[in-house]
């Protein structure tokens, strides 16, 4: 990751971070983020959890690893504003998530600040390695 730039390495640990959470502790994630109303603690909404981990630690991979432009950056920030209606809507509307899904909305916000510093100091286009 050596000319991988700022901005496009600090975008990838949201995902690692939250993302490997889930995958490592799917129980505790279920029982601080889902309301007691919608909780299953059961094998099935352990291995749902862990794989919707699993999918942001790669995802997060793709992230720190690839190159981007200021193309990507852009579509990428605005790939996450539903995210921010998500999170409005499932603590707020139908309180299906606690308010620890906070941590969900700050991700998303530095994401996205991210996002804007990496469109303005990512190259046009990439360059022949």
């Amino acid at each position: 990751m050596p000319d991988t730039p700022w901005p496009q390495r600090l975008l990838a640990l949201p995902f690692l971070i939250l993302g490997g959470w889930c995958l490592a502790a799917p129980h505790m994630v279920e029982r601080l983020t889902i309301n007691p109303d919608y909780q299953h603690l059961s094998a099935t909404s352990a291995l749902l959890i862990g794989c919707f981990g699993a999918q942001a630690v790669l995802g997060g991979l793709f992230i720190a690893f690839s190159r981007w432009t200021k193309r990507t950056f852009a579509i990428y920030g605005a790939a996450l504003l539903p995210f921010f209606w998500f999170n409005y809507y499932f603590v707020f509307v139908v309180p299906v998530m606690t308010r620890w899904m906070a941590l969900d909305l700050v991700s998303n916000l530095f994401m996205l600040g991210l996002c804007i510093w990496g469109y303005r100091t990512a190259p046009k286009a990439l360059t022949p390695a």
